[in-house]
C-alpha cells in the first residue's frame, strides 16, 4: 500500500454487499448485483489505485528536499484523516460509544496500518525506484501465507504454492541479483518491513468491527498515527524533520512544498481511501482486493512520468511474476480470511 496498501475498504467491507431486489420468484441468493452498480464499483476502485499510486511519486521530491519520512506520514496522515473526518462524524451518526468499543482497533491500525506501512514505504522509496519499492511491498500476501502454514503445520493448496513461487521467483529478478539494476541493501530492508506491515493490515482488515464505519476507522486510524508519530518524532528517536522550501518536480519544475503535499493528501489519501471504500462496498472485498493490484501499474507509470523512472527488462519480468503470484493466491479460497 503505499502508503497505505489499495485495499484499505477491506477494513469492514469484507462482507460482500446484498444484491439489488430480486426480479419476483428469484431468491435473495440467486440474485445478481445490477450492471450499473457493479460497473460503477470497478471504476471506483481503479480510480481509487490509480490515486493510491500517486503517493509515492508526489512524496519523493519531499525526501529529496529535506523532508524525514516519518514526518512525511505524519503530514499525510494527519491531513487526511481530517479531510476525512466529516464523512466519519456522518457515517458515525453519533454512536460515539463504537469509537470507544473499538479503541484497540483504532490503535493497531493507526500503528501497523499508518505508521509502519506507510513510514517503511517512504523510507524504501529514499533508496529504491517507487515502483521496485512497491512490488517488493506487494509480496505481503505470501508471507500471509508462509505465517498460515506455520501456524498450522497445514501445507497450502495447489493455487497457493504456485502463487508463492511465482512471486518469490519475481522477487528475486525484482532484486536484480546480477547487481545491473543497483538495488540498496537498506531500500530493500525497508521495503520488506512494509511488506511486513501491509500483512499485519491484511490481518487487521479481517477483524470485525463492532459496526464502526470503514471511513470513521481510517480517519481515526490516520489521526491517532499521525499524532503516536509525531510524539515519538518529537522524543527524538526517529529523524523528523520538514523542509519548508521550494521542491522541484522533474516535469512541472520549482513548486512550493505544499503541491505535491496536496496531492498526496487529497488525492492519495482522503479520495483514494473514499473511492475504495464506496468501490468495495459494490464490488465486495475479494474482487476489490484484485483491482487493488493495478496500484502497482499506476504507480510505476507515474515514477516513469514523473521521476524518469523506468525498471530494468528484468525488473519489469519479475514484477509481472510477483503480481501473477498474489492473483494465484487471492484465487485459491480458503477458510482463512487473511488470505
Amino acid at each position: 500500500m503505499s502508503s497505505s496498501p489499495a485495499e484499505a475498504a477491506a477494513a469492514g467491507a469484507s462482507v460482500e454487499p446484498l444484491p439489488a431486489t430480486p426480479r419476483a420468484g428469484r431468491s435473495w441468493r440467486g440474485a445478481r448485483l445490477p450492471v450499473t452498480r457493479r460497473s460503477s464499483g470497478l471504476i471506483l476502485a481503479l480510480v481509487a489505485a490509480a490515486a493510491f499510486g500517486t503517493s509515492g511519486p508526489f512524496v519523493k521530491p519531499l525526501l529529496d528536499a529535506g523532508w524525514s519520512p516519518s514526518a512525511a506520514v505524519a503530514v499525510r496522515a494527519g491531513a487526511g484523516g481530517l479531510v476525512l473526518l466529516i464523512p466519519a462524524l456522518i457515517a458515525l451518526n453519533g454512536r460515539f460509544r463504537m469509537l470507544a468499543a473499538a479503541w484497540k482497533l483504532i490503535l493497531v491500525y493507526g500503528l501497523i496500518a499508518v505508521i509502519g506501512a506507510q513510514v517503511f514505504y517512504f523510507a524504501s522509496i529514499s533508496y529504491l525506484p517507487v515502483g521496485i519499492a512497491l512490488l517488493i511491498e506487494y509480496t505481503a500476501p505470501i508471507l500471509l501465507v508462509l505465517l498460515a502454514w506455520a501456524r498450522t503445520r497445514i501445507p497450502p493448496a495447489a493455487l497457493t504454492i504456485v502463487g508463492a513461487v511465482l512471486s518469490v521467483a519475481g522477487l528475486a529478478l525484482v532484486i536484480d541479483p546480477s547487481g545491473a539494476g543497483g538495488i540498496n541493501p537498506l531500500g530493500l530492508v525497508f521495503a520488506l518491513l512494509a511488506a511486513v506491515c501491509l500483512a499485519g493490515y491484511y490481518l487487521i482488515a479481517a477483524l470485525p468491527t463492532g459496526g464502526l464505519p470503514s471511513v470513521t476507522l481510517v480517519s481515526a486510524g490516520l489521526i491517532v498515527g499521525a499524532i503516536a508519530l509525531t510524539l515519538v518524532g518529537l522524543t527524538g528517536l526517529v529523524p523528523f524533520t520538514m523542509s519548508f522550501e521550494p521542491v522541484t518536480l522533474p516535469v512541472v519544475g520549482e513548486v512550493s512544498w505544499m503541491v505535491p503535499m496536496g496531492v498526496v493528501v487529497i488525492v492519495a489519501t482522503a479520495f483514494a481511501y473514499l473511492a475504495s471504500i464506496l468501490g468495495a462496498v459494490r464490488l465486495g472485498s475479494r474482487v476489490a482486493s484484485f483491482v487493488g493490484l493495478v496500484e502497482v501499474l499506476f504507480a510505476v507509470l507515474f515514477a516513469w512520468l514523473l521521476l524518469g523512472q523506468v525498471p530494468t527488462l528484468l525488473q519489469a519480468l519479475g514484477g509481472a511474476l510477483i503480481v501473477a503470484g498474489v492473483v494465484f493466491v487471492k484465487l485459491e479460497r480458503r477458510p482463512d480470511p487473511a488470505l
